[in-house]
């Protein structure tokens, strides 16, 4: 349905901001404050709407037939250097995103459970979860410039060097791909998690 379509990109938006923020929000913590010099440290949508990314593809996408919609914020900027622990720090910058989106996720699973499938607005709040879920799992996968690739940088150890250096050249072509090719890698994982968030509740609410 057309107003799926225009809830699903509003809120696709909507979480893609909040999971911004918590970049923002986490880096301050951490002893950053380039996101709020920047005016960035804010849940107000305006600063952070990327005029391609949140308003001409959502609205390509939604006027074209097919099922995909997609959505992105501007990146919150942060300078790493200013972090106080230089190793863990950008990790923590980076996975805060996706934890914001799996609490919002969990939030309105909550939500949605208590409300129970009889409700009219039952549907709103599965998409709800579902976008989040899909932002938090997709930014999870170690490509640059996602989020994931931050928490594989940690990881690897000194001598891995060469790795990163060819990730970081060729993360955007192996974005790309894994979009076209590797996404049914991780839809499954959306899926379940989606299922999960929609149901763990039951057996104490039933």
């Amino acid at each position: 349905m057309f107003i799926d379509k225009i809830f699903f990109v509003f809120v696709i938006i909507f979480s893609a901001v909040i999971h911004e923020y918590a970049h923002g929000w986490m880096a301050y913590q951490l002893g950053d404050p380039t996101a709020k010099r920047a005016g960035r440290l804010t849940i107000n949508p305006i600063p952070h709407l990327d005029m391609f990314g949140s308003i001409i593809l959502p609205l390509i996408m939604v006027i074209l037939p097919g099922g995909f919609l997609f959505a992105y914020a501007k990146p919150v900027p942060y300078n790493p250097y200013n972090l106080k622990d230089q190793r863990w720090g950008p990790v923590w910058v980076a996975i805060a995103g996706p934890i914001s989106n799996i609490i919002l996720a969990l939030v309105f699973g909550v939500i949605a459970q208590i409300l129970t499938v009889a409700s009219p607005i039952y549907p709103f709040l599965q998409l709800i979860v579902f976008a989040n879920v899909i932002l938090a799992v997709f930014n999870m996968v170690p490509i640059p410039p996602l989020d994931g690739s931050k928490l594989l940088f940690a990881l690897l150890p000194d001598r891995a060097h060469q790795l990163k250096a060819a990730l970081q050249q060729y993360g955007l072509m192996l974005l790309l791909l894994f979009i076209f090719v590797g996404y049914a890698l991780i839809f499954p994982i959306i899926q379940g998690l989606t299922i999960l968030f929609l149901a763990w509740l039951s057996p104490f609410i039933s």
